[in-house]
């Protein structure tokens, strides 16, 4: 990542997780995957719906997330979508897992997308918490404790109307605002050959 756009990213990154953890303190705890496997989570995610975020602001086209083999508790992560004239964003990072009481397995994650030299940093990390999880890993609802972050992710870039409605039924019912949530396009798709250009 370019160092300007490091500057450019880090700050509101802090302000954001700031208010996330504010909000967490107002609203509890999420119940989150009792196992997740983080061999079986890896492979292509693609997003189906989120709640609209800042750091996704320029993303209209397909968004697919590309998490690598664990390697010594860090899982690999690649975010990339396309911009409405067709150039790729991409953003590097990697997943930790975090540890529950009396669930050392549980689907409770931290990502960072800032360079490994800042990892020190608390605010460097963001929460990730898989919500929900079809039994063959096809399906997973993502979110963060403040309920303002919201990802519905798939296998294959598009799912059913029904399977839509009945996970984000899901998320409502742990007190997301799933009446902002927007639909991810299908297209542009985002060629997974193709270079990157950092947001």
């Amino acid at each position: 990542m370019h160092p300007h756009t490091l500057v450019r990213f880090l700050a509101p990154l802090a302000l954001a997780l700031c208010a996330a953890s504010a909000s967490a303190q107002a609203t509890g705890p999420l119940p989150v995957v009792p196992v997740l496997d983080l061999q079986r989570y890896s492979g292509d995610w693609f997003e189906i719906a989120r709640l609209p975020n800042w750091f996704q602001r320029n993303c209209t086209g397909q968004v697919r997330a590309r998490y690598g083999q664990a390697n010594n508790g860090l899982l690999p992560v690649l975010n990339q979508c396309r911009r409405s004239d067709g150039t790729l964003i991409d953003a590097r990072g990697e997943a930790r897992r975090v540890p529950r009481d009396g669930q050392p397995e549980a689907g409770q994650l931290e990502v960072r997308f800032a360079p490994a030299w800042l990892g020190w940093l608390p605010l460097v990390w963001g929460d990730y918490q898989v919500l929900a999880l079809d039994p063959d890993y096809r399906i997973a609802l993502v979110g963060a404790p403040g309920r303002d972050y919201l990802w519905l992710l798939s296998r294959q870039p598009t799912l059913p109307e029904a399977d839509i409605a009945r996970w984000l039924d899901k998320a409502r019912a742990l007190g997301f605002p799933t009446e902002r949530v927007v639909r991810t396009p299908a297209s542009p798709a985002v060629d997974a050959t193709a270079s990157g250009a950092s947001q």
